[in-house]
């Protein structure tokens, strides 16, 4: 991991506002990250470069990283969530150093809120939220003032109180900041502070009847933390200004210049105020990671669940086979920019191709079967060859594979008549099985329909592979897979493919469900060699020319299943183009 951060080029420009910082006086040792996810989803793609950005700059910084739960809004959170993110980040190989609540901070933020109404910064607003969005104007047009913008201090302490005693229904009242009805940053224009939620929190409980705003209690939350640099994504650029206007009311004045020892006793320990700054977010083509849309596609049963294999989500990206070393090798690929774009999938794809051809072990497996019998092969004997593992990996290893008279080949292996661009099987013609012998098609039967149902071949008993006669040097133009139908194992084959059929479909002017892939799983049944039997859940082999796959958690004793990463090459876009 620390020598991925070491390899970096460049600097990114997050890279360079720290350095800027550094050299000019801000400690080393004040650096502190943090990663904040809102615990009401899954985490996906995004976050996952969120995650690599920040766990990255610790590493490279030697600085720690919180990991901070969001959880402001338990009408949407819940403790699954927060299982599950705990368990993505460790899995993408990354550590932190105090794992946070915003909830921790909870009776803090309220204090603050109080100091807030006995300055006069903020007020309690009976309207509804449709009397609020309508007084604060548009963009080239100023707010008008809430009717409750003047209420006296002591007022607004005592309706403070009782909302958060629970005395009140949802949506009754809120708590504004008093700002600027008039400035040109909307979100300045007197923003909630404080809305009403009986709603039970998973950590808390009933202990709350009010919960902060995520504006309130970000930046609050940072301060308390001591965190340096609050990296966060583009859209909450325009809310900067009021993430420091929020730091202004708490950090004792004189505002505190960063790392600098504090003149404020009591503030002593909190040297630091923390510096928001924004990169773009990097989509995926072919994909969403709206948690809103995403929680949609399996609250109405789209996919399987927040980790089906054709979900974006890290967990979904691990049970599909993916490693987390493709997906940090795909962050760092991608980068940090300061502008959006969209990056075909097919990157992350490469990303994973090339991680696992180091590692997955090449096995044998017919996905659409066709039976070969080789009639020049004694009936009933059989024999165990040697096949190599992986020829990546130093020293090789090897394993035993069954070869018999009656064996499956793909179907698409195999045409009664081609042209001489044609390397696969054909009547007349000779191919090499692999770590087998060289055969060559006779004959086929066919059912009633023509459907071609048994290739009657003949083998040459002189071209084992690896035997050193003169015929296993003989030279075939092609090679293809087959396994031993006696000894094959059965198991389901789960084929995915993207999950929607154009690269941006939540910008499409009809719903992005109306572009959902009906082809985006097909399951078959495979037939795989015996030394797959053994194979534990989420193990990753190769199927030589037709993919990665892995092993899902639904396989039992007698049941294998595997799902497919990846192919062995882009055929999407193959397809694409020929269409």
């Amino acid at each position: 991991m620390t020598e991925e951060i070491k390899e970096q080029r460049a600097n990114n420009f997050i890279e360079n506002i720290i350095e800027e910082d550094l050299a000019g006086g801000f400690p080393a040792n004040a650096l502190r990250f943090r990663f904040p996810p809102e615990p009401n989803g899954y985490l996906h793609l995004g976050h996952a470069s969120s995650i690599c950005l920040n766990f990255g700059l610790g590493l490279r910084y030697n600085a720690p990283v919180n990991l901070r739960f969001d959880d402001t809004n338990p009408s949407k959170e819940e403790q699954e969530y927060v299982d599950a993110i705990r368990r993505d980040v460790q899995w993408l190989g990354f550590q932190w150093d105090k794992e946070c609540y915003a909830s921790d901070y909870f009776q803090e933020l309220y204090d603050w809120a109080v100091m807030l109404i006995k300055q006069g910064k903020a007020y309690v607003d009976k309207q509804t939220s449709e009397e609020i969005a309508a007084q604060k104007g548009t963009p080239t047009v100023p707010g008008s003032d809430s009717p409750y913008r003047n209420t006296s201090p002591e007022e607004n302490l005592a309706l403070f109180e009782r909302m958060k005693n629970g005395e009140f229904a949802n949506g009754t009242y809120v708590l504004r900041a008093k700002i600027d009805m008039a400035s040109p940053n909307m979100l300045m224009r007197d923003p909630i502070i404080y809305r009403i939620m009986n709603a039970s929190h998973h950590r808390t409980g009933n202990k709350w009847h009010i919960y902060p705003m995520y504006d309130w209690a970000h930046g609050e939350s940072d301060y308390l933390e001591q965190i340096s640099h609050s990296l966060c994504t583009l859209e909450f650029l325009p809310h900067r200004e009021l993430y420091d206007w929020f730091l202004d009311q708490v950090i004792p004045s004189p505002t505190l210049p960063q790392g600098e020892e504090g003149a404020h006793p009591e503030q002593s320990e909190r040297t630091t105020r923390p510096k928001q700054r924004e990169f773009a977010r990097r989509n995926l083509s072919h994909t969403i990671v709206s948690k809103r849309k995403l929680l949609q596609l399996v609250t109405e049963k789209y996919v399987a669940g927040w980790d089906d294999p054709r979900m974006p989500t890290i967990s979904g990206l691990r049970r599909r086979g993916y490693t987390p070393e493709s997906i940090r090798k795909f962050a760092d690929t991608i980068g940090i920019a300061k502008r959006e774009n969209l990056i075909d999938v097919s990157l992350l794809e490469f990303c994973v191709r090339e991680d696992l051809n180091k590692k997955a072990n090449r096995v044998m497996a017919v996905l659409d079967p066709v039976k070969v019998v080789i009639t020049n092969y004694p009936e009933g004997q059989e024999e165990w060859l040697e096949a190599e593992n992986n020829p990546e990996v130093t020293p090789m290893t090897y394993r035993k594979v069954p070869f018999s008279r009656e064996l499956y080949i793909e179907r698409d292996d195999f045409r009664e008549e081609a042209d001489k661009k044609y390397f696969r099987l054909k009547l007349g013609g000779e191919v090499r099985l692999k770590n087998a012998y060289i055969i060559k098609a006779e004959s086929v039967v066919k059912d009633a329909e023509g459907n071609i149902t048994e290739i009657h071949c003949s083998y040459d008993p002189d071209s084992r592979s690896g035997s050193g006669t003169e015929a296993s040097m003989r030279k075939v133009k092609g090679t293809l897979h087959w396994v031993s139908i006696k000894h094959a194992v059965a198991a389901e084959a789960r084929l995915y493919d993207r999950l929607f059929t154009v690269p941006e479909p939540d910008r499409q002017e009809d719903s992005f469900l109306n572009y959902i892939n009906p082809e985006s799983l097909k399951v078959v049944t495979a037939y795989v060699e015996p030394s797959l039997s053994s194979a534990e859940v989420g193990e990753t082999v190769q199927f030589q020319r037709l993919g990665y796959f892995c092993i899902d958690a639904d396989s039992k004793k007698g049941n294998l299943v595997f799902n497919k990463t990846v192919g062995l090459k882009d055929t999407w876009e193959k397809v694409k183009t020929s269409e």
